[in-house]
């Protein structure tokens, strides 16, 4: 399986902020991968210089093993569907899909078509007059018709219901099923994605923190519950992600060295151990630093 993004000690920088720094990493082709983080983390400056919209201050970026920017060779393979993606003004709904058509080599009219249906969407409602969920349906119709070999989502659903969501996910791996192609998929559902996932990169301060397997990260950590002193006896030598005491109980976060035992050794001292979600795993992976035991400092 062959690399379509390389990208080594990647930088962006607007004056003296630094949206990206540091940053290293492959993609592969036709896998489905999640870009994760809070808002301000990065993401979106880094999808736009992997799509060639800004340039990096430093680095080196490669797609299918070439300089993206000004590459129509390269640009012809790339979708990116942008939060709150913008159109001129007095385009209908027709009309996007009218020239997505002739931007995308690998356009299929009628999946766009059923797409369309899919999500109600009105194709003689001009673009300014949308909701911003039917704004939203329009450019999953793009990205998804285009069938293009790297196609980006920035969070690509943002006013789209649970039902609707529901049918981006199912459609988007049906056809990736039939026409394997690399997505990225940057998003702040991750608990609704993560089965869609095959890999995932979290970005914090601009500096990648995982780059992983999603199904080693869905077993990376684990929760005990119990009275204090029992959890903090347990919680010895481990490395902890979260902690979080209510009344003489504590409910701990742990990374796990070897889950079998471990378990076993905490339900037999009388604990409660329950899975960690992908969400929360992140959750608290970014929303602190850990000290040199393991543990996170608030």
């Amino acid at each position: 399986m062959k690399n379509i993004v390389e990208v080594s000690q990647l930088e962006k920088s607007f004056g003296n902020f630094k949206a990206v720094q540091n940053v290293n990493f492959s993609i592969k082709e036709n896998k489905i991968y999640g870009l994760l983080g809070r808002n301000g983390a990065g993401k979106t400056t880094l999808m736009k210089m992997i799509t060639a919209q800004i340039f990096p201050t430093s680095g080196v970026l490669k797609v299918f093993n070439e300089d993206p920017y000004e590459n129509r060779k390269v640009l012809n393979q790339i979708c990116f569907i942008k939060e709150s993606q913008k159109y001129p003004d007095n385009f209908l709904v027709r009309d996007v899909i009218e020239v997505s058509k002739s931007l995308f080599p690998n356009w299929d009219p009628d999946f766009a078509h059923s797409l369309i249906k899919d999500f109600n969407l009105p194709l003689k409602r001009r673009i300014k007059k949308l909701s911003r969920g039917m704004l939203s349906a329009v450019g999953i119709v793009v990205g998804l018709a285009s069938r293009a070999p790297l196609t980006v989502f920035d969070e690509p659903y943002l006013g789209l219901d649970a039902v609707s969501r529901g049918v981006f996910y199912d459609r988007l791996m049906e056809d990736y099923v039939e026409h394997p192609r690399t997505v990225i998929l940057s998003t702040h559902l991750i608990d609704e994605v993560s089965n869609l996932l095959e890999h995932i990169f979290v970005i914090a301060d601009g500096e990648l923190m995982i780059d992983e397997d999603a199904e080693k990260l869905r077993g990376m950590a684990y929760t005990v519950t119990g009275q204090s002193a029992k959890v903090e006896a347990f919680l010895a030598g481990k490395e902890i992600v979260h902690k979080e005491p209510f009344g003489g109980l504590l409910s701990a976060t742990v990374i796990r060295s070897d889950y079998g035992p471990e378990q076993k050794q905490a339900e037999a001292v009388g604990l409660e151990v329950t899975p960690v979600s992908l969400q929360q795993l992140i959750v608290y992976l970014t929303t602190g630093k850990r000290d040199s035991k393991g543990a996170v400092a608030k």
